[in-house]
């Protein structure tokens, strides 16, 4: 299974149909092909690669990183793996790589309502802006993104 293989297994599962967050293959294919992308990839025992090779991928976490920056693009765990620390685990890991690319700051954005609010702000995350009305759910409604910052 690649990597690709492996995000989009979680991709599936993770992300509610609702809020419009899921991305196509393509859209992941595409950056993972871009030179600053990676992807982190957790199965449920905790264990965490940069590569392909875990033969049940209960999450993942997809970085882009820029200088003195890394930015989290998309974070998911499968349902049945959630509330076991694999999130946190993912995030940890995320802010280890980026102190090792010389990192100074960490961003990520997520959608106002997001129940992941709570672990990103225990994790020592900051909100540092807001965008009114910047995604369309699928009935159409929209609602704010909320911009995070940490230093690392």
């Amino acid at each position: 299974m690649t990597t690709l293989d492996q995000i989009m297994a979680v991709m599936d599962e993770a992300f509610e149909p609702h809020w419009g967050e899921a991305w196509t293959r393509s859209q992941v294919a595409n950056s993972l092909a871009m030179p600053h992308t990676y992807a982190l990839i957790i199965d449920s025992t905790g264990s965490l690669t940069l590569t392909a090779g875990v033969r049940e991928p209960a999450g993942f976490a997809l970085i882009r990183r820029a200088p003195g920056e890394e930015e989290l693009l998309l974070i998911g765990v499968r349902p049945r793996f959630r509330q076991h620390g694999l999130g946190r685990k993912l995030l940890e890991a995320f802010f280890s790589q980026a102190r090792q690319s010389g990192a100074d700051r960490v961003f990520l954005e997520m959608r106002a309502n997001n129940p992941a609010r709570g672990l990103y702000a225990a994790l020592g995350f900051e909100q540092i802006g807001r965008r009114p009305d910047y995604y369309r759910l699928g009935d159409g409604s929209r609602i704010d993104a909320i911009t995070f910052g940490k230093s690392v």
